[in-house]
């Protein structure tokens, strides 16, 4: 069985560790093949991008709620911000090679002092969609942030907000006593201003993370359980679910090791690998980018500091559209649950 990460701290960084854990445990006495080889085995290495559409930014990783699964170990202790500096980069960035979605992502991106800004800013320079993905607790958290239902729907922003499951006692324990409660009031605020009702374009889509150590269920047999049990317990309407597997890092991987279920998650992973997935992963047509401008095929990737290959193309004050088109996506096995049973992506399933 693997040792504890708390066991190896004096030899690694956090990322080290996490990067060690991947790179051995049930993959260094070759019961598993990685996920290199797998990609190798369909003739889809090196793994190449497609058309770039999505930026992904990642405004800071503070947050108003410690989540058990949170693959960015956010918290209100985090205290990494993008600077206004950083996110005019990547709007004139967006503007000028005709990308056509910004996804704001964190922590709580709320919370970033020129969240609104940036919002405002990427609309103004004509961004055709702009994704914020809301934890949707930060609404309530504290009144400057109560007028945010408004302010999306006066800027037209898409909102994917996170909600474990549509009863109280697994969204609690996953995410914290009381915030169900405080979610649920959410979402009805959102209906309220116009989101998911079909005459206004407004879309409120909802992001769904397993509880423990498996696979999601049926995205659509899951969005159907959600819209029947939410419409009927709280009037609430949606657009559509996501359902996203959680990935062995950061804050999940060390659940995964300290409950000694890695090795039996991993290999449900591998298991479970489809090929199918592979050209509908989002690495494939997302950059990722830190609150420090840091350019990465995926969050995923950032969380591990595995930054973009090649050089001249790491940082968003030197984006070269021309270079990530050629670059090799970098892969470890974390990528397992990209390509696990129908795909995960943050748009959901993808195969």
């Amino acid at each position: 069985m693997i040792k504890s990460l708390k066991a190896r701290e004096h030899h690694f960084s956090a990322t080290e560790k996490q990067l060690h854990v991947l790179n051995g445990g049930a993959f260094e006495e070759g019961t598993l093949n990685s996920f290199q080889t797998h990609l190798q085995e369909i003739n889809q290495w090196p793994l190449k991008p497609n058309d770039l559409e999505v930026f992904q930014v990642n405004v800071g990783y503070m947050c108003n709620q410690v989540c058990k699964h949170c693959h960015v170990d956010a918290g209100p202790d985090r205290k990494e911000i993008m600077t206004k500096a950083t996110m005019q980069e990547c709007i004139e960035v967006i503007a000028s090679n005709n990308i056509h979605t910004l996804d704001l992502t964190g922590g709580a991106p709320e919370m970033n002092p020129n969240f609104r800004w940036f919002v405002e800013s990427a609309v103004a320079a004509g961004v055709k969609e702009v994704i914020v993905r809301s934890n949707l607790t930060i609404i309530l958290a504290n009144p400057k942030y109560h007028d945010l239902p408004e302010f999306f729907a006066k800027n037209r922003v898409r909102v994917a907000s996170s909600l474990p499951y549509y009863q109280r006692g697994k969204t609690d324990r996953q995410r914290g006593d009381g915030v169900f409660d405080k979610s649920i009031k959410a979402l009805q605020m959102l209906n309220k201003v116009g989101y998911a009702n079909p005459e206004t374009g407004l879309f409120l889509d909802l992001v769904y993370n397993p509880s423990g150590a498996f696979l999601p269920g049926d995205q659509d047999q899951l969005q159907m359980e959600f819209k029947s049990a939410l419409k009927e317990d709280f009037d609430i309407e949606f657009n559509n679910l996501f359902a996203i597997t959680n990935l062995p890092i950061s804050r999940f991987l060390d659940y995964l090791v300290a409950s000694e279920n890695y090795e039996d998650y991993m290999e449900k992973l591998v298991g479970a690998f489809n090929p199918l997935a592979v050209d509908g992963l989002m690495c494939k047509n997302t950059v990722s980018i830190d609150w420090k401008g840091y350019m990465y095929d995926c969050d995923f990737n950032q969380m591990l500091e595995m930054k973009t290959a090649g050089e001249g193309s790491q940082h968003i004050s030197e984006f070269n559209l021309e270079a990530l088109k050629k670059r090799n996506i970098l892969v470890n096995n974390h990528c397992f649950g990209c390509a696990a049973g129908a795909g995960s992506s943050c748009q959901g399933t993808v195969a």
